[in-house]
């Protein structure tokens, strides 16, 4: 079932290139459609899949190059044709298709008073399929507690090596509770959309029996509204970026609530190389980190005390 859920994730995916890609999309092996992570479009240049060893021409479309007009045709299909009516993500530089897709959106920013307004001139577009890897956080979970109690975690790794794969995971295993472990009531902010992947309000993602999820606000605002209207025993945020969102998780942790957080940092070590990871150090509110790394395509997780 895992495998025919995986293969059926990447068509959706595939329904959303121009009609010219998709059939050298449908020629990749199971394989490698199991593997992919991204469909990378660029003007000028052949569609590329993302796989775990770099990059690749898709089957039969190595001379065939991306137009502006399979840009903006892409860009109108997703939109449903009203570009207004999603300006807020697009400014942001993304867009969500049907399914929970994230498209991340290159072009020229307009720009008003110092602030980007939306983006113009779509010069490239990347697909991200995010999966769910059910079990890739089994290991992990029992090494997060420390004399029975679990300790604020932090995930930590470049990108595009899974943090968010492995928050998932951990929330739901928090969420539905294990042998050892009672199910817990967990509180996601899905600031950007792709934890949950919510859908007209429901998870297309398995995130457990027990979570609320709060998409598409911002981690400040979103904290205090969730310890106020859920009562959490546990909050999960994805891409920790800016001073206020330390702040609200301060907050939430002098509460006695437990934190789930990722970032983007290689080792412990960088955490000490930029300010806000500095002041989140100072801070003492994460006990724990979660370190992916890459070798040779073949990832591993390893827990550590902070």
């Amino acid at each position: 079932m895992e495998k025919t859920d995986e293969l059926n994730r990447f068509a959706q995916a595939v329904r959303l290139l121009p009609l010219r890609w998709q059939r050298g999309a449908e020629q990749l092996t199971d394989g490698e459609k199991m593997q992919a992570e991204e469909f990378r479009l660029r003007a000028g240049q052949p569609v590329t899949v993302l796989l775990p060893e770099g990059e690749a021409h898709l089957p039969s479309g190595r001379e065939t190059c991306v137009t502006n007009g399979d840009l903006e045709q892409m860009c109108d299909k997703i939109t449903g044709y009203s570009r207004y009516a999603v300006t807020e993500t697009l400014r942001q530089g993304y867009l969500t298709a049907e399914g929970g897709f994230r498209i991340g959106v290159c072009g020229t920013a307009v720009m008003d008073e110092g602030v980007n307004t939306n983006l113009r001139s779509i010069s490239s577009m990347t697909i991200r399929l995010s999966r769910q890897r059910k079990g890739v956080a089994e290991d992990i979970l029992p090494q997060l507690f420390s004399d029975g109690r679990l300790e604020n975690t932090l995930i930590l790794s470049p990108p595009g090596l899974g943090k968010t794969t492995v928050l998932r995971d951990l929330i739901r295993l928090f969420s539905d509770g294990t042998k050892e472990n009672s199910p817990m009531r967990v509180a996601v902010v899905d600031e950007r959309g792709e934890i949950a992947v919510m859908q007209k309000g429901v998870p297309q993602m398995d995130v457990g029996r027990h979570t609320d999820v709060l998409d598409g606000c911002p981690k400040a605002i979103a904290i205090p509204m969730l310890l106020r209207a859920c009562n959490p025993q546990l909050i999960a945020v994805d891409e920790i970026t800016a001073p206020e969102d330390l702040a609200a998780m301060v907050s939430a942790a002098n509460c006695g609530v437990g934190l789930l957080a990722t970032i983007h940092a290689s080792e412990q070590d960088d955490l000490q190389s930029k300010p806000l990871f500095r002041q989140l150090l100072e801070l003492q509110i994460f006990r724990k980190t979660v370190t992916i790394r890459s070798r040779d395509g073949v990832r591993s997780y390893q827990a550590e005390s902070l």
